[in-house]
């Protein structure tokens, strides 16, 4: 009974070793999910004031779907009032004249996520940048300021004669009106928690010319400044943890040919299959950033090559085609490999003449059947 106490103890101490030498990876999957925004700020229109005099307010309400780390789309509806100047040029008093009228703009955006596009995918940053863009309508109304002061005006000559039939606006609107609206611009969220954010927006917006009641010859601006608050509707990732199992050794064959002849009896020589030395250096996902871990085996493929004096490496990279578009799968696959060659170069001086850098092909090689393991660059050395 005792020996087998001891015997079970030792089973056990034992797996726990072999356990402890198995390396886990926490990684992020994005999950697509809808979001909201409320947003207040101010508007300055483009016109003949000075900066600040054509300042209104501003808000906006959004509603959106994010379908995978990088791209998303949103209907966005902007509204409140823009403003507009008369030059003191028009009026004997030599007052500079103001006037506003209300609008309410829908639109439908596209948003890039930036930050991701760039960086490789991570919900834990705590800033995310996005560029957006968007087409939609702009319905503007309660154009009165305007129609009254073309009811006062009464133009002058210089000899202080009245001018008939000369209107101060060119293009006077009295009713609500339609014009096509075209917008972009970016924004700058903080990660309050996993669902809530809070930001920036800047978007410039162009719409047609007389939206200002002036014909001018030249398409209408106004600016956006909006700060306010995002929430996401449901999870925007989950977390999965994998084991890596540790890399078995390569295996080097030996095969020996013998030939047998009538007499004289001649044996052929031995014929050795070329020696290959393979490592497999993995990388987390959207990542080329070679892990200390990881590095070990870079500095096994040096000891090779040093040890070797003839032999060369080729170095292939890969990446998951499951996960991102395959023009960015293709430049991550190449980042990976010089990466490794770069390591080899700089820390153990290994000639790039003798290292072959190649990344995978447009037809999205898989080298693993796990989708995780894909995410390698693998070095064979002969």
């Amino acid at each position: 009974m005792r020996l087998n106490k001891i015997f079970l103890t030792a089973t056990l101490l034992l797996a726990g070793v072999c356990a402890n030498a198995q390396e886990t990876v926490t990684e992020y999957v994005f999950q697509p999910h809808w979001f909201g925004q409320l947003q207040i700020g101010g508007q300055e229109t483009l016109g003949e004031g000075k900066f600040g005099k054509l300042l209104s307010g501003n808000a906006q309400i959004a509603a959106g779907y994010k379908f995978n780390p990088y791209i998303g789309m949103r209907l966005a509806i902007n509204a409140w009032a823009s403003r507009g100047a008369i030059a003191n040029e028009y009026f004997r008093d030599g007052v500079t004249q103001y006037y506003k009228w209300n609008y309410v703009a829908p639109t439908l955006d596209a948003v890039v996520d930036m930050t991701n596009l760039i960086g490789g995918y991570n919900p834990t940053r705590l800033v995310e940048v996005d560029l957006i863009a968007g087409l939609g309508a702009n319905a503007a109304f309660h154009n009165k300021d305007a129609q009254k002061l073309e009811a006062a005006f009464k133009p002058m000559t210089p000899n202080g004669l009245p001018i008939e039939g000369e209107p101060l606006f060119s293009s006077l609107w009295q009713h609500g009106k339609w014009r096509f609206l075209g917008q972009f611009g970016c924004a700058v969220n903080f990660n309050v928690s996993s669902r809530v954010q809070i930001g920036l927006e800047l978007m410039a917006n162009l719409t047609n010319d007389t939206y200002n009641s002036k014909h001018a010859m030249n398409t209408d601006w106004y600016f956006n400044a909006l700060v306010g608050v995002g929430y996401s509707f449901g999870p925007k990732y989950h977390i999965t943890t994998r084991v890596i199992e540790p890399e078995p050794e390569p295996v080097v064959v030996e095969k020996v040919v013998e030939k047998i002849v009538e007499v004289p009896v001649q044996v052929e020589e031995k014929k050795v299959e070329k020696e290959v030395f393979r490592r497999d250096v993995f990388f987390l996902i959207n990542q080329h950033y070679i892990r200390p871990q990881e590095m070990e085996k870079v500095a096994q493929v040096a000891e090779y090559l040093q040890t070797h004096p003839n032999a060369t490496v080729t170095i292939t990279g890969y990446a998951d085609k499951g996960t991102g578009t395959q023009a960015f799968n293709l430049r991550l696959s190449a980042q990976r490999s010089q990466a490794v060659a770069k390591a080899l170069q700089d820390k153990y001086y290994i000639p790039a003449s003798r290292m072959i850098v190649k990344s995978m092909g447009e037809d999205m090689y898989q080298p693993y059947p796990d989708a995780v393991q894909n995410r390698v660059a693998i070095c064979i050395a002969e």
